[in-house]
């Protein structure tokens, strides 16, 4: 049954490649295609980074602990949306220019985030398995904690694109804090003392 679910979590997943293609072969995209899916595979990445960063809060108030086991997963989806996004913009749109890139990630904010957002995401896909997480021990908990930093950087990212129509990642950015801050540790309280008998 196990074995099951994360298939099943796999295919929904992959929803958003299949509907990129179908687009595609259908001539669903409008007269700038590549950025049509420059930006697609972009809300993608950064959709899942979210739906991973909401794995806890929601195991915390529904106590469906079986949630746990679809994080990595759902994180490597991320990973794999972000990498479409990056190969997309220096393969099809810069065609590996690398003067252009350069310049690009160096002048360019809404790049120069996106750019490290990515890079920082490398090294967490790279350690998203069991092997890893026995070889580095308590560091892969350290290290797979720059998803706060990367999601923070995805939603900057998305913000400095669009300049006029904030709208769309105002949305994403109130998200990320309400996940930041549901993810904090929850006090705990205190059971009441009985109270003394008097002698």
């Amino acid at each position: 049954m196990r074995d099951a679910d994360k298939a099943g979590v796999f295919v929904v997943a992959l929803v958003p490649l299949g509907i990129l293609a179908w687009r595609g072969a259908t001539g669903g995209f409008s007269a700038n295609p590549i950025e049509d899916i420059t930006h697609f595979t972009g809300d993608w990445a950064l959709r899942f980074l979210l739906i991973t960063l909401a794995v806890t809060p929601l195991r915390r108030l529904t106590g469906w602990n079986r949630l746990i086991r679809y994080r990595r997963m759902l994180g490597l989806f991320a990973f794999f949306y972000a990498s479409l996004h990056f190969l997309t913009w220096l393969v099809v749109d810069q065609f590996f220019d690398w003067d252009e890139i350069v310049k690009d990630i160096a002048k360019r904010p809404f790049i120069t985030v996106g750019f490290t957002a990515f890079v920082l995401l490398i090294p967490l896909a790279v350690t998203s398995n069991n092997r890893m997480v026995q070889r580095l021990g308590p560091r892969w908990r350290t290290l797979h904690q720059l998803v706060y930093v990367i999601a923070t950087l995805g939603v900057l990212h998305f913000l400095w694109l669009v300049k006029a129509d904030i709208r769309e990642p105002l949305v994403y950015g109130v998200i990320l804090i309400t996940l930041l801050v549901l993810r904090l540790p929850m006090p705990r309280r205190r059971m009441p003392q009985p109270a003394t008998p008097p002698p």
